[in-house]
């Protein structure tokens, strides 16, 4: 594998924005009470929400996985932000106003308001074993192998315990409220980086994206065919959806950005500036991936892509700049998977089993509970090249799990009749089918496509929590009175956006331009 040189004018610039970014997120760190540690308040504004929430879902996953897999098998892993996009709008008209109105705090609390307590503790706890095992460690492990890419001699684990430090240091003192300052700052290194990056990317090797444009290559193709093992058809309109409401809606490591918001309207407001923000990775992330299949062909890794193209088309400094950027993209994760998972333990569990706890007890259990996670997820990391048909396979089944947890969600706010009972036995009934699934995929689906087979897990999951509810009583109006959805409201929502709002205020019109947007993109794609 060839080594990277980097100035030392370029590791100046990354120190001093490390020290920025802690020095950033420790200032405006709030953890007076329960409220202020783990949803800053209640008190965020539409801008503030929607880039650092932009800045939490940027992930390695994201930044690293989407520009190889452009420069793999071209533009097609960018429907999986086409779909999100139009999930986000989904979320703000549907989803977010009940969230807000229940007032919870974290996403499986309201299944418990929805149903019962029973929905809760599962949801929790499969959050947390994948916000440590999966989503921490494996964030940790992604920063690591990037700046063994630079540094080859550095020792994995050192490297580990530096990221980990990096983000606990001003997460765990300040809670959420550091965590989203520092999110602002990520989030415009972030998003400049990544186009000065494109600038240089496109006049070194911008001939051979249009010259595939022009010929309507397949890379350059965002709807395939049925066959094709990237992203088929039908699974982007049937598969992606699902996985999309669980990402951005049901993911508390990203909600909990939104629950912060000052008001509903404010949320709404700041998931239409992620959902533009998102909408650019095509030009900044995507594009730039595929470009470089012609730029430095046979790279043994597509990994190893965006690094790859920071360290040979940028001069001296600005590769200061992009490692700013890419670290960015790292520690907003963990810092935002680390105060996900202190808020869902701490409110799901310790506040239920100490309910005379107060607001500082809750606080300190939070700030705990945190250093537990990062330190098991610094242990755990090194070992994920080790595991890593283990950790395949949870993945995969998170893949399984995640349909009947979406097809809970979605029956809980669209019908008034099921009830608790039908929503834990679709949750088990989703939980059996995953184990299932692990072992006897190809004698169930044969060689179908995953993304084919999440809307038959969805379905089967929604059929056992209706046909499962209907032994029981119906759930009283106590349970559906913030967490049923009704089109009256949303009529009147409407027609109070329209009439006495300013248009540029008016979040349902931006959604309108986002959905219009998503659909050039798929034409011009085609």
């Amino acid at each position: 594998m060839e080594n990277f040189n980097i100035s030392t004018i370029d590791i100046l610039i990354l120190t001093a924005y490390i020290l920025i970014i802690i020095w950033w997120g420790l200032k405006h760190g709030k953890s007076s009470d329960s409220q202020s540690y783990f949803l800053a308040g209640r008190t965020m504004p539409w801008w503030i929400v929607g880039l650092s929430l932009f800045a939490a879902s940027i992930s390695s996953t994201t930044l690293i996985g989407q520009s190889g897999d452009a420069y793999h098998t071209g533009l097609a892993v960018f429907n999986y932000n086409l779909t999100g996009i139009i999930v986000m709008v989904f979320f703000a008209v549907c989803l977010l106003p009940l969230y807000i109105k229940s007032k919870i705090f974290t996403i499986p609390e309201f299944l418990e308001k929805r149903f019962d307590k029973r929905s809760r503790y599962y949801f929790s706890g499969i959050c947390i074993i994948g916000n440590i095992f999966l989503d921490a460690a494996g964030a940790l492990y992604a920063a690591a192998l990037i700046i063994k890419l630079i540094f080859p001699d550095a020792d994995l684990q050192m490297i580990i315990v530096v990221f980990a430090v990096i983000a606990a240091s001003y997460t765990i003192p300040g809670g959420l409220s550091s965590a989203i300052n520092a999110e602002l700052i990520q989030a415009v290194v972030l998003i400049i980086g990544s186009i000065i990056l494109t600038y240089f990317c496109f006049r070194q090797g911008g001939d051979y994206f249009y010259h595939l444009f022009s010929n309507k290559d397949l890379l350059v193709t965002l709807l395939r065919p049925t066959n094709d093992i990237a992203t088929p058809w039908p699974g982007i309109i049937l598969g992606m959806p699902v996985l999309g409401i669980y990402f951005w809606a049901n993911n508390q490591t990203l909600v909990q950005r939104v629950l912060s918001s000052k008001n509903v309207h404010e949320g709404q407001k700041g998931l239409m500036l992620t959902g533009f923000l998102t909408l650019s990775t095509l030009f900044i992330i995507a594009i730039p991936g595929l470009i470089s299949r012609n730029l430095f062909p046979g790279l043994p890794k597509p990994d190893m892509v965006y690094p790859t193209m920071v360290l040979k088309l940028l001069p001296v400094g600005l590769i200061g700049i992009m490692l700013a950027a890419l670290l960015s993209a790292l520690t907003s994760t963990i810092s935002a998977i680390l105060n996900s998972t202190s808020t869902l333990f701490t409110m799901d569990f310790y506040a239920k089993f100490n309910k005379k706890a107060d607001n500082k007890t809750l606080v300190r259990i939070g700030k705990i509970s945190a250093i537990v996670t990062i330190i098991i997820a610094a242990l755990w990391a090194p070992y994920i090249g080790r595991f890593g048909s283990l950790l395949k396979y949870y993945q995969e089944m998170l893949s399984y799990l995640s349909p009947p947890i979406v097809a809970a969600f979605i029956m809980g706010i669209f019908n008034k009749r099921v009830n608790g009972n039908g929503a834990f036995a679709g949750l088990m009934a989703g939980l059996a089918m995953a184990v299932v699934m692990l072992f006897f995929k190809t004698e169930l689906f044969g060689n179908m496509h995953f993304l084919m087979i999440v809307p038959i897990l969805f379905i089967f999951s929604m059929i056992v929590i209706y046909c499962s509810s209907l032994p029981f009583a119906g759930p009283s109006e106590k349970q559906l009175s913030d967490t049923l959805f009704r089109w009256k409201d949303l009529a009147s929502e409407s027609k109070q956006l329209w009439h006495k709002e300013k248009l540029y205020r008016n979040y349902q019109f931006w959604a309108a331009i986002l959905l219009v947007s998503c659909t050039a993109i798929w034409i011009i794609f085609y």
